[in-house]
């Protein structure tokens, strides 16, 4: 597996080594031990997820304030354009962003750890995702940055991917600025 550092030094993405031929392909999309000594993170998943949005979903920056979920995400088919925001105060790279592109043809996978916002905007026609977190769902504990937060400033793929605003749920519409949020220690 090969790991690739982001501006963010705890967010990687993790690239399997894919075998293939005309026939197809394989590779390891999760094992505990390898993923261990990869990436220096030792934890448990506890959750796995699979979700579809079609081209133009934005889902915005979402973080649980108590049980933070670390979450690594792959696209299994399709492709989008994936954000992390470091949401710890104590950090040297508080507030600040990465972004990577994950799709079904480069099987990426990015890991974000707990302490940061993640969202993602879809650029194909639909994509498909599998994640694992490590932590459960907590409802009560979920909030939401406000996706184009000025301060924030990420640099969303806008252009060729809509013919307008992108398509938000009504919990993404009421996102918090970032000067307004919720964040870690």
């Amino acid at each position: 597996m090969n790991i690739i550092q982001t501006d963010l030094p705890e967010v990687l993405i993790l690239e399997p080594k894919v075998f293939g031929d005309d026939r197809g392909f394989f590779y390891e999309s999760f094992n505990a031990k390898t993923f261990a000594a990869c990436t220096g993170v030792h934890t448990e998943f506890v959750q796995d997820n699979h979700s579809r949005s079609a081209k133009g979903v934005l889902r915005g920056l979402h973080y649980q304030i108590q049980q933070a979920q670390g979450k690594l995400v792959r696209v299994i088919a399709g492709e989008v354009f994936d954000v992390a925001v470091d949401l710890r105060r104590s950090s040297p790279n508080f507030g600040k962003w990465t972004s990577a592109v994950l799709s079904a043809s480069n099987s990426r996978q990015m890991w974000i750890p707990p302490g940061f916002a993640h969202g993602f905007i879809v650029t194909s026609e639909y994509a498909e995702f599998l994640y694992k977190t490590t932590d459960y769902w907590a409802p009560e504990h979920e909030r939401c940055l406000l996706w184009n937060d000025p301060t924030l400033a990420i640099s969303w793929p806008l252009d060729g991917v809509l013919h307008g605003a992108p398509s938000l749920s009504g919990k993404d519409q009421q996102g918090k600025l970032f000067a307004d949020a919720e964040v870690f220690a």
